[in-house]
């Protein structure tokens, strides 16, 4: 049994892996920087790695756990004046009820991470900002600009709502059991205006979809439901690009042009 999980054993079916390098621990407390009255809710909390430190800055936190054994271990560990356990899957938790405000931290699952960073988002007019330990495959994905492999339709309905940064890499040594996979810290601040709204992001968010189904193919072929080439020559964009040449501004400006003129993709 590894001292790291201190007699827990990993559960693959929540994607446990457990952060111990105190260095990695004490750059994302640092980069997370909580004040004393901070609301700060913090998901996956596991063995406590950085529950305790952030304790040490802040006179309460959230965390929001699904494993019983954990959930047991916490609450034993520090008293509810202190800590706040809110038991269940953070994919379905309502984090609007924490606070008004409020700071995110966590080393997320990376089988669910996907998902629970669209359910996030659907919070971010109440976040001040966001930390999270994730594959370092999908960072790369959420901060890709236009014109490389990594771009798509993650990372454009993330960069819609925050401004993000990729703050370090860490290696799958610095976790008990160890990923298959390198990691990466990343972070997350909401826009307080945002740069281009849309008019219905759900439009958006299908337009993405589309676009990037076949990224090999060119806009006129993967969004020929949606406009025909006059139309994407008015809007500054050439058919003959491939998906990941256009920009969020330009996007956004195509899935406004498509509620202002009611289009529908072809079913």
């Amino acid at each position: 049994m590894s001292q790291a999980t201190h007699g827990h054993v990993a559960r693959k079916r929540f994607g446990q892996n457990f952060l111990n390098n105190p260095q990695v621990i004490d750059d994302i407390v640092n980069a997370v920087n909580p004040q004393a009255d901070s609301v700060v809710v913090e998901i996956g909390p596991g063995l406590g790695a950085l529950t305790e430190p952030l304790l040490q800055r802040v006179t309460h936190l959230h965390v929001v756990e699904l494993d019983r054994d954990l959930i047991a271990r916490l609450r034993k560990r520090w008293p509810a004046e202190r800590l706040t356990v809110h038991e269940g899957d953070a994919l379905r938790f309502d984090f609007g009820t924490i606070a008004p405000r409020y700071k995110i931290v966590g080393n997320l699952p990376y089988n669910i991470s996907t998902p629970l960073l669209f359910h996030l988002a659907t919070f971010a007019d109440q976040v001040e900002d966001m930390h999270f330990m994730l594959q370092k495959e999908v960072v790369e994905r959420m901060v890709a600009e236009p014109g490389c492999a990594d771009y798509g339709r993650l990372g454009l309905m993330l960069q819609y709502y925050f401004s993000m940064e990729k703050l370090l890499d860490v290696p799958p040594g610095c976790f008990s059991p160890p990923p298959k996979v390198d990691s990466a810290v990343v972070r997350l601040i909401p826009y307080q205006t945002l740069p281009y709204p849309a008019q219905d992001v759900a439009v958006l968010s299908q337009l993405l979809t589309e676009a990037f189904s076949q990224r090999r193919k060119t806009i006129r072929n993967t969004l020929r439901g949606w406009f025909d080439e006059t139309t994407l020559v008015n809007q500054g964009i050439d058919p003959s690009w491939r998906p990941e040449n256009l920009t969020l501004a330009q996007y956004v400006a195509l899935a406004n042009f498509a509620v202002d003129h009611g289009h529908k993709p072809n079913k």
